[in-house]
Order: structure tokens, then C-alpha cells, then sequence
């Protein structure tokens, strides 16, 4: 009972004063605590494997490679990440990022817009379709499992209709030609010489993004307050925390990254099949785990998001230049989720004992 009585006088005095619970709490004891430490073992356990049988993995040029592929899932992971920090789900994620793509695309096309004009009226709708999200779990108390899957068929089967209706096919015409086009793809799909490898603008923008979320995670009051919901929402709100808010916020940051995201596809690729998108949600969630996000809330590292980020892109690429079938590709992203849902879970009890 002093034991427990001791943790909720620890939660709330962290709620307070926006102290960051990740310094406090995963932290304690060992150093295999850490929730990005089972990430961080498969993914040198990954790396030593594919180097060693796979020679071309060694060199700069792959490295860069493997570490686009990782960016790509990395972005969209770390938001999912952090809403699976805050105790919810978004099944949606995935279509979002098409869906995104689609409206500035046709909006670009349709309307004559500058490609920024496109572009911007897409950000409104993804962080409003991540509002919304928000609004009916906190409003309704429906498992977000069940509102973002709806959310999920919905975007689908938009995605498709109003792309066959507008354009008479699944893909999207180019807007190459459109004003704002370039400037717009040097933002978000342009390659950057570094020691002379060619990387894309899109590690860059991981690594901001990456930083920029374990500064708020552990220097700031919102941090302190998604770690405090996403332990313990009833405590949380006794405590003061505004648990509808961070919900909210936190879906409005996965509407973000997927519009980003979008706005990466259509600027590197010009054109856009609307029903692109379908089934990468499972791999968002996965790279979280993998980089030690629990399932249950309360736990986690933007770190460890992009750790798991790196799994994913070291196996995807190094399986290519093995000259493996690809079909191993789900064996070992299978494989990792089980190492770290065991690690996570045998850290847990752990920690509660």
C-alpha cells in the first residue's frame, strides 16, 4: 500500500511541474530498463548480420540508402509513438498520408493552385481529420482501436471514389508544371550532397523531428502530461493534467506527420495512386514497439521510435542487397516484434515487482 500510495504522490508531483516522467520512472534501476534498449539490441543484432553477409551494406552509398527507407517509416512511427505513449491508437495513419497527397495534388490540379497554396489547404484537412479522431475518442469513450479503423475505411474509400470521379482513373496527372513545385519539392523531397553521398532531405527532417520530440518528452510540462495519461488517465485528470487536450493534440500530430509525409510522396514522385497507403499503419505501430513503446500507455522514446525506424530500413535494404526473397521481410520484422514485446513485458513486471 506505501508502495502504491508512494507512485501516485510521484505521478501527480511530476504532473505539476511538468517534470518528465521518462527521466524518472523507466529509468529506475538498470540500464536494460531503458524502453529503447530492446530496440537498440536488434538493431545491432540486424546490422552485424546483414553486414557480414551481405558486403554491399557496408559502403556509404547503402547506408544512405538504408537510412532514406528508415526516414520514410520513422516520421510517421514517431507520432504514432508518441500517441501510443499517450495510451491511444491511430489506424488511419497509413491511408492518411495518400489521402493528404491526393487532396493538394487535386486541388493543384483542379483549382490551378500554386503547389504551397495545395499544399497548405492539405495540412488543414489532415490535421482536422486528426481532430476529429481526437474529438470522438475523448468524447465518446469508443476504443480509438475502433473510431481511427472507421476513420481508417472512410479515408479508403474516399481516396479511391473521389480520385476515379475527378480523374476518371487511380492516379493522380503530374503537377510538375504547376508554380511553387520546386521550391516545394527542395522542402520536402530534394537530395543533399554530404562528403559526397547523395542523402535525402528527408533524414534531415527525421532527426529535427526526432530531437525536437525527446525535448518535449523530457524538458517540458507536455511531455510530463502524455507519459501521465497514457500511465494513468484517471490519475492524471485528478491531477490536473487536460487529458482531452494532449488526446487531441497528440492525434493532430499524427494528421502532421502523415500530411508531411504526403507532401513527400507527391513532391518526389509527382503523381499519387490513390490507393496507396493500406496496411502501412501496422508498420508505424510495429517500428514504435520495436523501439519500446508499450501497447498499454505510459512508456516509451522518440528514440526508441527511431531505433525501430532503423530495423525496419536496415532489414528492408539489407535483405535486397543479400539477394534474399523478400518475403523474409516479414519474417524478421516479426521476429523483432516478438524480441521486443517480450523485452518490454519482462521489463514491466520488473518494474513493478
Amino acid at each position: 500500500m506505501n508502495k502504491m500510495m508512494n507512485k501516485m504522490t510521484g505521478a501527480s508531483a511530476d504532473a505539476s511541474t511538468g517534470r518528465g516522467v521518462e527521466r524518472t520512472v523507466p529509468g529506475r534501476g538498470a540500464l536494460s530498463r531503458r524502453p529503447e534498449m530492446a530496440g537498440l539490441v536488434g538493431l545491432v543484432l540486424v546490422v552485424a548480420l546483414f553486414t557480414a553477409l551481405a558486403p554491399a551494406m557496408r559502403s556509404l552509398d547503402a547506408m544512405s540508402t538504408v537510412l532514406y527507407a528508415s526516414s520514410t517509416m520513422g516520421i510517421m512511427a514517431l507520432a504514432v509513438g508518441l500517441l501510443m505513449i499517450g495510451g491511444e491508437f491511430d489506424l488511419s495513419s497509413g491511408v492518411a498520408v495518400t489521402s493528404t497527397a491526393l487532396a493538394a495534388t487535386m486541388l493543384n490540379y483542379n483549382l490551378w493552385l500554386n503547389s504551397w497554396a495545395g499544399a497548405g489547404l492539405s495540412l488543414l484537412l489532415a490535421l482536422g481529420i486528426g481532430a476529429w479522431n481526437g474529438f470522438l475518442v475523448t468524447r465518446t469513450g469508443i476504443p480509438s482501436f475502433l473510431i481511427t479503423l472507421a476513420t481508417f475505411l472512410m479515408l479508403q474509400g474516399l481516396n479511391l471514389a473521389l480520385t476515379k470521379s475527378v480523374t476518371g482513373q487511380v492516379a493522380t496527372p503530374t503537377i510538375s508544371d504547376m508554380e511553387g513545385f520546386p521550391s516545394a519539392r527542395a522542402v520536402f523531397a530534394s537530395t543533399i550532397e554530404v562528403g559526397g553521398v547523395s542523402v535525402r532531405v528527408t533524414v534531415l527532417w527525421w532527426l529535427l523531428f526526432v530531437a525536437l520530440a525527446t525535448v518535449v518528452l523530457l524538458r517540458t510540462r507536455w511531455g510530463n502530461w502524455i507519459f501521465a495519461v497514457g500511465g494513468d488517465e484517471s490519475a492524471a485528470r485528478a491531477s490536473g493534467v487536460p487529458v482531452r487536450r494532449v488526446k487531441i493534440g497528440l492525434f493532430m500530430l499524427v494528421g502532421f506527420a502523415a500530411w508531411f509525409m504526403g507532401m513527400h510522396n507527391l513532391f518526389a514522385f509527382d503523381s499519387v495512386q490513390a490507393g496507396q497507403g493500406v496496411g502501412n499503419e501496422f508498420l508505424y505501430i510495429i517500428a514504435a514497439v520495436i523501439g519500446g513503446c508499450a501497447l498499454t500507455g505510459g512508456r516509451g522514446s522518440a528514440v526508441g521510435t527511431a531505433l525501430g525506424a532503423l530495423i525496419f530500413g536496415v532489414i528492408n535494404q539489407g535483405i535486397v542487397y543479400a539477394g534474399w526473397n523478400p518475403d523474409w521481410f516479414k519474417f524478421f520484422l516479426g521476429a523483432m516484434l516478438l524480441l521486443a514485446v517480450i523485452s518490454n513485458t519482462a521489463v514491466t513486471k520488473g518494474a513493478t515487482r
